[in-house]
């Protein structure tokens, strides 16, 4: 089954509160007939749309193909989170990658953060960017490790807004006594991520570059990008599909697998928000199945959790995502959900980035693993540069590619489900 269409309206975004409160884009044209250009760009979530407004910005002919409507995957749907890094802590990426490129690493992340508010000030972007994520902890030594990671970003990074979070500290903040510490980082943010989207495509098309939806394209070859009812013909082809990659190239589907995560909004709290967060602050916590939340303009709780894996998401979303939602607040359990949304995003193996030329002037870069909002909005100015000629920091995170998912075709999936199934067996026993 065909994702783009498995869960959701052709030319339509999810309802969900992103959607009730961004003001949307009039649809852009159906690409018909035959067109040429300097690039063309399959994908209209932030890789896409960043790449052709940096792009359109040099004065590069710039066609982006979007199969539904820009911003309708997990560019317009996500937490919000503008997190630091990379999805993998730096002690890893230095164990890993060496101590010199793990700081060009940590740099990408903080560079990344500043486009995004870059991008935000310069376009006016109605994102609502906040600053402050914490992480936390469901285990004491989780929580004592991440206070050691905290300072250890402070001596050797010079991450000067990061702080340890003891139990008390983060009962204070969160509201709740689930968790045993953890750390906050006041140099990352969050936002309103189909705004942003919406934003970054009215700057591409204001720049010059030429957005096409309901374009799906069905075959890449030859430097063609042929859809239903037309075709591209351009110099170089960017591939900015993320969990919507399908079949189009085999490289990329090796490492890059798409999951879907659900989100939930209640009513508004109204004095009640005070009881689950202090500070305008977003959360993420330990948890292999992660989960994460917010408070919006209008003080609901956005929560994330909950993942599966295949073509169809759950019947009852909102129980889904209510379950640990209740975990975390179960004073919360009188609380009406107004909206239940799922997503598509791309994980791989590593849950580092997958950047890749893919063949003669064939680029992609996908599988931001849950840490796209910055990174994907900065790969697209990576795409950029790398198109015209500087590929230093393209090249940097090609480094760190992936390797392929284990088991081939319809047996990767399954094989997923039963890890996915023993991390959150782990994830009850608090392991």
């Amino acid at each position: 089954m065909n994702l783009l269409y498995a869960n959701d309206q052709r030319g339509a975004y999810p309802e969900s509160w992103y959607a009730a409160t961004a003001k949307p884009l009039d649809p852009f044209p159906e690409l018909r007939g035959e067109t040429h250009a300097d690039v063309c760009i399959i994908g209209g979530g932030y890789t896409g749309l960043s790449t052709a407004l940096h792009l359109a910005n040099a004065g590069v002919d710039v066609v982006l193909l979007e199969a539904q409507r820009v911003g309708f995957g997990a560019s317009g749907r996500n937490g919000g989170q503008v997190g630091s890094g990379q999805r993998k802590d730096q002690v890893a990426l230095e164990k890993t990658y060496g101590l010199d490129d793990a700081r060009k690493l940590w740099q990408v992340g903080e560079d990344a953060k500043a486009l995004v508010k870059q991008l935000i000030s310069e376009h006016k972007i109605d994102a609502a960017w906040r600053d402050g994520v914490a992480e936390v902890d469901w285990t004491p030594k989780g929580a004592a490790e991440t206070a050691a990671y905290a300072e250890k970003l402070t001596r050797d990074y010079n991450a000067t807004q990061i702080a340890p979070l003891d139990r008390d500290g983060a009962r204070a903040l969160i509201g709740s006594d689930a968790y045993h510490g953890g750390m906050i980082d006041h140099s990352a943010g969050h936002i309103h991520p189909l705004r942003f989207a919406l934003g970054l495509a009215q700057a591409a098309m204001s720049a010059g570059a030429r957005i096409y939806e309901a374009s799906e394209v069905h075959d890449l070859r030859g430097g063609i990008a042929r859809t239903g009812k037309g075709r591209v013909t351009a110099d170089h082809i960017v591939m900015a599909t993320n969990g919507y990659h399908g079949g189009l190239n085999p490289k990329v589907a090796a490492r890059v697998l798409p999951i879907n995560n659900f989100i939930v909004a209640t009513e508004p709290l109204g004095e009640r928000a005070e009881q689950v967060l202090t500070q305008d602050i977003a959360v993420a916590d330990s948890k292999f199945v992660i989960n994460y939340w917010r408070l919006s303009e209008d003080k609901r709780l956005l929560f994330g959790g909950g993942e599966s894996y295949g073509d169809k998401f759950p019947a009852d979303i909102a129980a889904t995502v209510r379950k640990p939602m209740l975990q975390v607040y179960p004073h919360l359990a009188d609380v009406k959900i107004d909206y239940a949304w799922g997503g598509t995003l791309g994980i791989t193996p590593s849950r580092l980035p997958d950047f890749a030329r893919l063949g003669p002037n064939l680029w992609s870069a996908s599988g931001y693993s849950g840490h796209g909002v910055a990174l994907a909005t900065f790969a697209g100015k990576l795409l950029s540069d790398a198109i015209q000629g500087d590929a230093a920091g393209f090249d940097l995170m090609g480094k760190i590619r992936p390797s392929a998912f284990p088991g081939l075709g319809l047996l990767r999936s399954p094989m997923m489900a039963v890890a996915m199934r023993w991390y959150a067996l782990r994830d009850r026993l608090g392991v």
